[in-house]
C-alpha cells in the first residue's frame, strides 16, 4: 500500500502536469451561442464557394465590407459573400448566420457559423433570393469530417440558414482609421459588434463639442466625414443599431491618431 507521502507526491505531479497540458485549438466551425431561449428562423437559400479550397475567399483577405485579415481570428476564414438581400448595401456586413447544406451525401446537416464579409454581385448570386458565395473553408465545413473536398466538388448546393447573434468573446468594438484619413477627411471601419442588430447610424463628436455629427456610409462597414475645416481630436463615436440601441465609445480616437491604425474601445453590445 502506498504511503501518504507518496500519494501526496503523485497528486502534486498530476497537478503540475495539468498546468502544461495544452488546451484544444480554436475551432471556428464550433462557434455557438446560448440559443435555449431563441427560436431559430430557418430559411431556404443556395450556396457556392470561391477562392482557394482552404482559403478565406478573396486574395486580399478582405472584400466588399472592408474587413481586414478575415483569414485570421476571430473570422478564421469562416466567411461568405452575400447577395444583395444579405449584403443590404453594406448594412449586412458583419452579420452572422448558421448555415447547413442539404441533399448531398457529404452534407453533415450540422450548421456552420459564418460571417458576411463581402458582396456577391451578379451571375449565380442573382438566381436565388438568398445566395451565399462562401470561402472554401466555410463551404467545406458543412461536410462530414474528411469529406470537405467531396462537398466542394458538388458545385451549387441547397442550404438552410438562420440569422444568429454575433459573439466575439473577449473583444470590444474596434475602429480602424482608414488609409487616406486626414484632418479634413475621417473614415473609419467598424468591427466586432456583438448581437444581431445592423448598424443604422454612426455619429462622431469632436473634442470640446457637445454636438453629434452623422457620418456617411462610404462603402461596406466604413463610415466617413468630410469637413471644410480641420477636425479636433480626440473623437467619440456613437453607434445606433436597427433596434435603436445606442452605444458610445467615448474618446476612442485619440488626439494623436494615425491612418491605418486600429483603436479598440471599452464598449460592446451585449
Amino acid at each position: 500500500m502506498a504511503s501518504s507521502s507518496s500519494l501526496l507526491g503523485l497528486a502534486a505531479s498530476l497537478a503540475l502536469l495539468s498546468l502544461f497540458t495544452p488546451s484544444s485549438c480554436f475551432d471556428p466551425t464550433a462557434i455557438s451561442y446560448n440559443d435555449s431561449k431563441v427560436a431559430l428562423s430557418w430559411q431556404s437559400g443556395s450556396a457556392t464557394w470561391y477562392g482557394a479550397p482552404t482559403g478565406a475567399g478573396p486574395d486580399d483577405n478582405g472584400g466588399g465590407c472592408g474587413f481586414k485579415n478575415v483569414n485570421l481570428p476571430p473570422f478564421s476564414a469562416m466567411t461568405s459573400c452575400g447577395n444583395h438581400n444579405l449584403f443590404k448595401g453594406g448594412k449586412g456586413c458583419g452579420s452572422c448566420y448558421y448555415i447547413k447544406c442539404l441533399g448531398h451525401p457529404a452534407c453533415s446537416g450540422k450548421p456552420s457559423h459564418i460571417t458576411i464579409t463581402d458582396l456577391c454581385d451578379g451571375g449565380i448570386c442573382l438566381d436565388a433570393p438568398f445566395h451565399f458565395d462562401m470561402s472554401g473553408i466555410a463551404f467545406g465545413s458543412m461536410s462530414y469530417p474528411g469529406r470537405s473536398n467531396e462537398l466542394r466538388h458538388a458545385g451549387r448546393l441547397a442550404v438552410e440558414f438562420a440569422r444568429v447573434p454575433c459573439q466575439y468573446p473577449g473583444r470590444t468594438i474596434s475602429f480602424h482609421v482608414e488609409q487616406g484619413s486626414n484632418p479634413n477627411y475621417f473614415a473609419v471601419l467598424i468591427e466586432y459588434e456583438d448581437g444581431e442588430g445592423d448598424l443604422n447610424q454612426v455619429e462622431i463628436m469632436e473634442s470640446r463639442s457637445r454636438n453629434w455629427v452623422t457620418m456617411r456610409e462610404s462603402w461596406g462597414a466604413i463610415y466617413r466625414l468630410d469637413t471644410s475645416r480641420p477636425l479636433n481630436a480626440p473623437f467619440s463615436i456613437r453607434l445606433t443599431d436597427d433596434k435603436n440601441r445606442k452605444l458610445v465609445a467615448r474618446n476612442v480616437i485619440p488626439a494623436n491618431w494615425r491612418p491605418n491604425t486600429v483603436y479598440r474601445s471599452v464598449v460592446q453590445y451585449s
